[in-house]
């Protein structure tokens, strides 16, 4: 839902700042290493051990090289499949960096094995999420649906509410809860979405094994009237 609203406006807003990177003679490949690095760093380094507000700082430092390295494959007329593949496979990585964080502080210092669970399912389901558009894509379907809950709104949910969260340590009383809260939304939603997809999925795959079939039979009707002349 926010990808389709929100990229249109951050590409023209990144745009200068990927040329300019492009004239420093840095590649898109470079910008999706350190980004992905970056997001790792911020969300392992800090969140387990409760530091929502500056491992918030720094990965949103870095959260945006997703949009950054598109921009500079597309002005340098170099988009590949290479490119999307490593690109996608580090916003994995990335996802299960910041997730995984969360389940660390609420495994520890957190002490609450519940938004531990929760946390590990968002975890999960994200990757689910993902994966069910890609596999049905690779079977030839369209997966014609966006879902409640895709990656832009798992990161901006959790994100804002971690950062907002840390803001506890600084003596804004009761902001805490808000991560809890964010996780328990994100959670539901991707449950959400990936019912959503599979349901898409399956209504997709019998329209298409539908069609085929009919496509077959005027072929065996006249087979059939050949063989019987």
């Amino acid at each position: 839902m926010l990808n389709k609203y929100a990229r249109a406006f951050f590409t023209r807003v990144l745009t200068p700042f990927a040329a300019f990177l492009i004239r420093r003679g840095v590649s898109p490949d470079m910008v999706t290493l350190i980004g992905t690095a970056g997001v790792i760093v911020g969300a392992l380094a800090f969140y387990p051990r409760g530091e929502f507000f500056w491992g918030t700082v720094v990965i949103t430092l870095f959260v945006f090289s997703d949009l950054v390295d598109g921009n500079m494959a597309r002005q340098l007329g170099r988009s590949s499949r290479w490119g999307a593949f490593l690109d996608s496979t580090l916003d994995r990585v990335a996802d299960g960096a910041i997730f995984g964080g969360f389940a660390l502080w609420y495994a520890g210092g957190g002490d609450d094995l519940v938004l531990c669970a929760v946390s590990i399912f968002c975890l999960a389901s994200g990757q689910v999420v993902s994966y069910t558009k890609a596999r049905g894509e690779s079977i030839g379907l369209p997966v014609a649906v966006n879902g409640l809950v895709e990656r832009a709104e798992r990161l901006v949910i959790s994100l804002v509410a971690a950062g907002l969260a840390g803001l506890h340590k600084f003596g804004v009383p009761g902001i805490q809860y808000l991560l809890p809260v964010a996780l328990w939304i994100v959670a539901v939603g991707s449950l959400v979405t990936l019912i959503q997809r599979v349901v898409t999925v399956r209504r997709e795959s019998a329209e298409a094994e539908a069609a085929e079939a009919a496509q077959d039979k005027p072929q065996n009707a006249s087979q059939g009237s050949e063989a019987a002349k």
